[in-house]
């Protein structure tokens, strides 16, 4: 959609107001509204100025001052609010030079798909993420001096065979870990999933399916895939769409990866392919019909897969789910359609639709750096020509232990993650795609995390501890 089509739009449709958007370092979706009278050709030329130094990890109060320019390609009409309102993504700029502003997660991401180009490695970098989501009818938490708890509850809760209800306890429910894919009533969601489609869908957004996933509460909606910083707009939509959704249903949407123990956690499997001139790189006549491309690509990741934890798995959280020795990718291996490591080569039926999956990212990440960070790291494996080594075409989760001992794993915790970034990252800043100022804004914010998280006590730690 151009300027023009745009304003076109607001006329036509009797637009009221326009909503402006943006994302913050951690992912967290921003918004100012305009008149949308006061939307003109002028407007979109100059941009909106807005105080930054209130957004985390951004500017401090005595330069604050920055520019959001909208990206009039990335409309779509807002399906919530009750005033016809036309929502768009923004990228942010310094106000005084008209540069990119460094710490715009938007920003790397258009940084990213240039930079791509200016290797001649391809043109186009597609991604195709699939996040999972848990839905609750209850959340409570507290966070006190004297007091941390949480409690989480849904009628259909796989811990509620036995809970008395007022209009009484069908039975019907998912066992643990047996979400993986009964029809209602077991699964009594499906009419809020397609609600949530069905609204996708209207906005323009590119879906194929939606099912119940294997934990008790878990959900999933396929988006079709898309250029990088389209597909980044995209999931902040998905993400928006299905808890709001959820919201109008009286439910709680969460993208947190590991809200509650003994059951799966929540993942984002991230497809990735590049493609040059129409035709698409990864395809070939190597393992599982890959080309050398591709390979390297995968050998990018693999040797960087630890630093790509701070974006990929950004939360405390993000590390409840990626545990050795259960069913979670964390093994730093590749193989073709086997689930059980990182990496994962889907089967494909044309050379088009060939395709390297990485398993460990989840949806607590921003989609801006996660997808950029990943394919810088593939980047670098491809101008490197770093080789994966072998396939792991075996069960990995069943390896005898001496053999699971020599393959390398991700990350254990959001700490180790931020310190191999400190020693691991100029492949991101290659190109100046990401910056270190960038970098150390980021980190900072998430040491703020780790910090606030190791120095809490735990209820656990009571049982555990307390009669010591």
């Amino acid at each position: 959609m151009s300027a023009a089509d745009m304003l076109k739009t607001i006329k036509d449709e009797g637009v009221e107001y326009v909503d402006v958007r943006f994302t913050d370092p951690r992912g967290t979706l921003q918004h100012i509204t305009m008149v949308a009278d006061q939307v003109d050709e002028g407007f979109l030329e100059d941009g909106l100025m807005f105080d930054g130094s209130s957004i985390g990890g951004w500017k401090s109060i005595e330069k604050s001052d920055m520019k959001l320019m909208l990206d009039t390609d990335s409309t779509y009409m807002d399906p919530f609010y009750a005033e016809k309102t036309l929502a768009v993504h923004c990228t942010v700029y310094e106000p005084d030079t008209m540069e990119r502003y460094e710490r715009d997660p938007r920003g790397t991401a258009r940084n990213a798909e240039e930079y791509l180009k200016s290797t001649g490695i391809g043109d186009t970098a597609y991604m195709g993420p699939e996040a999972e989501f848990f839905i609750f009818d209850n959340v409570r938490y507290q966070v006190a001096i004297n007091k941390v708890s949480y409690e989480v509850d849904a009628v259909d809760g796989s811990w509620n065979t036995d809970t008395e209800y007022e209009m009484g306890n069908t039975g019907h429910r998912p066992g643990l870990k047996g979400g993986y894919f009964p029809v209602n009533p077991v699964d009594d969601a499906q009419d809020m999933r397609s609600e949530m489609m069905s609204t996708m869908k209207r906005i323009g957004m590119k879906v194929d399916k939606h099912h119940h996933e294997v934990a008790s509460c878990q959900h999933e909606l396929g988006l079709i895939f898309d250029t990088l910083t389209r597909q980044a707009d995209n999931l902040q939509k998905y993400k928006y769409i299905i808890h709001n959704v959820a919201h109008a249903y009286g439910k709680s949407a969460t993208f947190m990866p590991k809200p509650i123990t003994g059951d799966n956690g929540t993942g984002m499997h991230v497809n990735m392919s590049i493609w040059k001139d129409g035709k698409p790189t990864f395809a070939g006549d190597k393992y599982a019909d890959l080309s050398d491309t591709a390979l390297y690509y995968i050998g990018g990741i693999l040797k960087h897969a630890k630093a790509l934890n701070a974006f990929t798995n950004p939360s405390t959280n993000s590390y409840k789910r990626l545990i050795p020795g259960f069913e979670a990718p964390v093994l730093r291996a590749y193989s073709a359609s086997n689930r059980s490591g990182c990496i994962r080569i889907p089967w494909a039926e044309s050379p088009k639709a060939k395709r390297v999956e990485a398993r460990f990212p989840d949806p607590s990440a921003n989609p801006y750096l996660c997808f950029s960070a990943l394919l810088m790291a593939g980047i670098d494996g491809i101008k490197n020509k770093i080789h994966p080594g072998e396939a792991m075409d075996k069960d990995l989760y069943d390896l005898p232990a001496e053999e699971l001992a020599g393959i390398p794993t991700v990350c254990g915790t959001l700490r180790e993650a931020l310190l191999e970034l400190e020693k691991d990252h100029d492949f991101l800043t290659a190109g100046d795609v990401f910056t270190m100022d960038q970098i150390q804004g980021y980190t900072d914010l998430k040491w703020e995390e780790v910090l606030a998280y190791e120095q809490s006590p735990h209820p656990i730690e009571f049982k555990m501890y307390y009669s010591c």
